[in-house]
């Protein structure tokens, strides 16, 4: 009952429809993030693709500026030398065959798979126990790559992995209520910034459809579209 009040009183201070600024939305959020825990803020984005179609797919990352806010814990699949590096570098779990077994037994207590080049046909074996959580390494998102430490310390840092679902959605944590609003705008624009750069090279007319923001426990913010379109 009390959730469902604050919600409801949340909202009343909101329009419906009615799109405000970044700045506005981000100090209205952090303003209604009244939960007994640190609230992720959140990001949803409906754009004009058709992600089945092969010139319509988004998939990407980004580094923002700010971090995320989570602990990130990362699995790295390398040998010798590499797996050395990437423990130095802050890996949660670094092994080979040993570390496939752990994950094929549903040991997955990580958020993020790097993996070396030559371990692939190592980490190829997991596909449908990685998949389906997209936990599954990819050269494109730089999570196949022989520079384990640097992935790692990426993904540590704060790097957002994105990618559009069937109705063209894409969601992603852009901070915490702890943060600053300059922090959470910076990271906001970032992100932005990262999907307008992606846009696929078959879209049509407007890219962005709607973008909104929301605390975890918080109302979603309809925001103005005409200043994100040239982040």
């Amino acid at each position: 009952m009390a959730q469902g009040k604050r919600l409801k009183d949340a909202y009343e201070a909101i329009t419906p429809g009615q799109g405000i600024t970044l700045d506005q939305a981000v100090k209205m959020i952090k303003e209604r993030a009244k939960a007994k825990f640190d609230e992720t803020i959140e990001i949803a984005m409906n754009l004009n693709i058709d992600p089945r179609k092969s010139d319509q797919t988004l998939r990407g990352v980004v580094n923002l500026p700010h971090g995320t806010g989570k602990v990130m814990r990362v699995a790295v699949f390398a040998k010798g030398d590499k797996a050395a590096a990437a423990q130095a570098a802050g890996a949660d779990l670094v092994g080979a065959e040993d570390l496939a077994e752990k994950v094929q037994a549903g040991n997955i207590d990580f958020d993020r798979v790097i993996a070396t080049p030559d371990m692939m046909a190592v980490v190829g074996r997991l596909g449908k126990v990685l998949g389906p959580r997209g936990l599954m390494p990819n050269p494109k998102l730089g999570t196949v790559t022989a520079d384990v430490a640097e992935a790692v310390k990426a993904a540590k840092g704060g790097q957002v992995q994105f990618r559009a679902e069937k109705a063209g959605l894409v969601h992603a944590g852009v901070g915490k209520a702890s943060f600053g609003e300059e922090q959470l705008v910076e990271n906001v624009k970032a992100f932005i910034g990262a999907i307008n750069r992606a846009k696929p090279t078959g879209v049509k007319g407007s890219f962005i459809k709607k973008v909104s923001l929301s605390s975890t426990m918080g109302p979603g913010i309809k925001l103005e579209l005409a200043p994100l379109s040239s982040l």
